[in-house]
């Protein structure tokens, strides 16, 4: 199956990403194994460069955003994805606005820390969701992580820059 049919197909929930597994699998799956594992996230999250550690993921191309924009069901599911992800963060979605958890620390959520492979990540989720028509979450997304890096985290100023640059 091509690039863009398979990535439309893993985000309406009939199709695999490349080691088999179905969006709403991805979407049960542990905090522990969302950080130890570094091949879904460009699944989720798709952008059009390739990323440095899954070379099996298929990018976004027009062809992908175009479906984003006329099949309601994608951003539907890449908003289910965010909500997975903000929950690891430490972080929720309500609405339109994006908040802490009353849990939300250093401790548990590594994003906070100097450093965080998790920053790219954020990076990604910022630009993905942006360039998929989700412009509002995104920047709601954006505006939380800086806010929160700020208040609860040791996040540098080079990641708050990337996720600036992200829209």
């Amino acid at each position: 199956m091509a690039n863009d049919a398979r990535l439309i197909a893993f985000h309406r929930g009939d199709g695999v990403d490349h080691k088999g597994r179905y969006l709403s699998e991805i979407w049960a799956l542990s905090p522990f194994w969302l950080d130890h594992t570094h091949d879904y996230i460009q699944w989720l999250f798709p952008i059009p460069e390739a990323g440095r550690f899954n070379a099996f993921a298929p990018l976004l191309t027009s062809e992908v955003q175009a479906a984003f924009e006329r099949d309601l069901l994608l951003p539907q599911h890449q908003q289910r994805s965010l909500d997975v992800m903000l929950n690891f963060f430490g972080l929720a979605h309500e609405s339109k606005a994006i908040s802490a958890q009353p849990t939300l620390s250093i401790q548990p959520h590594i994003w906070l820390k100097a450093n965080s492979h998790n920053h790219l990540r954020i990076m990604r989720i910022i630009r993905s969701l942006a360039l998929c028509h989700q412009l509002e979450l995104a920047q709601a997304f954006q505006q939380a992580v800086i806010e929160m890096g700020a208040k609860h985290g040791i996040v540098s100023e080079t990641s708050v820059q990337f996720w600036q640059d992200a829209i």
